[in-house]
C-alpha cells in the first residue's frame, strides 16, 4: 500500500576482526529479536484456557539440546507453582550459521557463527515492567576469556559466539553490563519466518518507499503486513532504513517489534486455540535454549510473571552508542558509556523509567496515523517499582510496545 493513510492487514577468519562481506542476497541478519515478543508469546499464553496444549507441545521440543550457560555453577531449582519470584533477565542471541536453513545466507563470505542479534529482556521484580535492550553487533566491549580465546581483547560484541558459543556471549554481557543471566536463548533464521506466519503476519508502517537490494526488499510507503521471508527481509534490512547503519536498523526493528507485541496481546490473537497453539510451536521450534529454560513449569512461572505488564510498561531500548572513525571504533561502534551505565543503573535497581528525548533513532519516526488497539485493557501495575514515578532517560534511542511508529525509508543511497 502506498498510501499512509490505508491499511492492509565458526569463529573469525583472523580473530578480533568480525566478517561483513556484502552477500547479493543475504547479508548479517536481525530477525531474531522476534523471539523476545515469541518468550512474551509463550508467557501470555499462560493467561487462556489452551495453555495445557501449548504446554504439551513445548514439552515435545524442549530439553532436547538444552545449553548450561554457566558452567560450574549449580543450577537454580526450578520454580513452583505461580509466577517466577522476583526479577530476571533473559538474553536472546541470533546465531548468523546458515547451515540447516534451507539455503537461506547461502554465498561467499556465509560461515558461521556470529550472535549478530543480541538482545537482553529485564523484567522487573515486581512484575510491574519489563526492559528489552539491543547491542549493536558491531559495538566494541570487551570481552572474557572463553573456551576459544577472546580475553581481555576490545572486540566487536558480535565476537563472542564464535569464542565460545552462547556461554561466552552470556559471559560477556554480564561483565559489560553487570547483571546476572539468568536465562537464555539462541534462534536462527528460520525462527522469525516460523513466529510471523505463526501470528498471521505483522503490520509495519513504512515512511517513504523502502527499497533493499542487498536483501530483495521492495516495500512502497505505507501499511504492510508482513509474513514469512518478507518478515526476516524486514528485519535485516540495514541498507533500506534510516542512514544504512546498523544503529538505524535497530530502531527501524523496534517498529515490527512493538507491533508484534500489540498483535500478541490482542484479545483476538490469544483468544484463538490454533493461534496460541503455532505459537508455542514455533517460540522453540527453531531455538536452543539454556539448561534453566528449558522446562515447561519455568516458562509457565515466566509467563505469570508477564502476562501483567502493560503496553506501555514494555520497553525496547538500544543500547546507546556512535560511530566515530578513529582508533579501535573505526568502522565500528563506540559504546556511550555514561548513558548506558545510567541505563543498567536503572536495570540493576528496578528502577522504572520512561523515554525522553532522543538521540540516535534513526531508523523510525511517530506514525502519523496510529490505528485504535484491540489489546485488553490492563490496570495501572500496584507494585512497589510500579507505584513509583518514573524517571525521564534523554539521549536514548527507543519506545514502548504502545507507541505506534514507522520505519524510516534511506534515501541516502539512492534506493529510497
Amino acid at each position: 500500500m502506498s498510501d499512509l493513510h490505508s491499511r492492509s492487514g565458526g569463529p573469525p577468519s583472523v580473530p578480533g576482526v568480525a566478517r561483513h562481506g556484502r552477500l547479493r542476497k543475504f547479508g548479517p541478519w536481525g530477525g531474531a529479536i522476534t523471539i523476545i515478543a515469541a518468550v512474551l508469546a509463550v508467557v501470555l499464553v499462560a493467561g487462556v484456557s489452551v495453555v495445557s496444549i501449548a504446554a504439551y507441545q513445548l514439552s515435545l521440543k524442549v530439553g532436547s539440546s538444552a545449553i548450561d550457560i554457566h558452567p560450574g555453577e549449580k543450577a537454580a531449582p526450578p520454580p513452583g507453582v505461580g509466577a517466577y519470584p522476583g526479577g530476571f533477565n533473559i538474553l536472546i542471541v541470533g546465531d548468523d550459521t546458515r547451515t540447516g536453513q534451507g539455503g537461506i545466507g547461502a554465498g561467499p563470505n556465509s560461515q558461521g557463527a556470529l550472535n549478530d542479534v543480541t538482545m537482553l529482556l529485564h523484567v522487573s521484580g515486581d512484575h510491574t515492567f519489563a526492559t528489552a535492550v539491543s547491542f549493536p553487533r558491531d559495538m566494541i566491549v570487551p570481552h572474557p576469556q572463553c573456551t576459544k580465546g577472546g580475553a581481555g581483547g576490545n572486540l566487536p560484541i558480535n565476537n563472542a559466539l564464535a569464542y565460545g558459543g552462547l556461554p561466552c556471549v552470556v559471559s560477556t554481557i554480564e561483565a559489560f553490563t553487570g547483571v546476572k543471566i539468568q536465562f537464555a536463548g539462541l534462534i536462527t533464521f528460520d525462527g522469525v519466518i516460523n513466529m510471523s506466519d505463526a501470528v498471521g503476519g505483522v503490520q509495519v508502517c513504512v515512511s517513504g518507499n523502502l527499497n533493499d537490494k542487498e536483501v530483495g526488499l521492495h516495500l512502497a510507503s505505507g501499511y504492510h503486513t508482513l509474513t514469512g521471508a518478507q518478515a526476516l527481509e524486514f528485519l535485516r534490512s540495514r541498507h533500506g532504513v534510516g542512514d544504512g547503519s546498523d544503529l538505524g536498523r535497530i530502531t527501524s526493528q523496534q517498529v515490527y517489534l512493538s507491533s508484534l507485541v500489540r498483535k500478541l496481546e490482542s484479545q483476538n490473537t490469544l483468544s484463538n486455540p490454533l493461534t496460541v497453539y503455532k505459537i508455542a510451536t514455533a517460540a522453540t521450534k527453531s531455538m536452543q535454549l539454556s539448561s534453566s529454560l528449558d522446562r515447561v513449569d519455568t516458562l509457565v512461572a515466566i509467563a505469570q510473571a508477564l502476562k501483567g505488564i502493560p503496553l506501555n510498561r514494555v520497553v525496547f531500548v538500544q543500547y546507546p552508542g556512535s560511530t566515530p572513525s578513529t582508533g579501535i571504533y573505526a568502522g565500528k561502534v563506540q559504546p556511550n558509556l555514561a548513558l548506558g551505565n545510567q541505563l543498567f543503573n536503572l536495570i540493576r535497581t528496578d528502577e522504572p523509567f520512561t523515554i525522553g528525548k532522543q538521540a540516535g533513532n534513526l531508523g523510525s519516526v511517530p506514525d502519523t496515523n496510529p490505528v485504535k488497539s484491540t489489546a485488553s485493557p490492563q490496570p495501572v501495575p500496584t507494585g512497589a517499582a510500579g507505584g513509583k514515578k518514573q524517571v525521564v532517560l534523554n539521549g536514548l534511542p527507543g519506545q514502548s510496545a504502545a507507541q505506534q511508529t514507522c520505519s524510516k525509508a534511506n534515501k541516502s543511497n539512492g534506493e529510497g
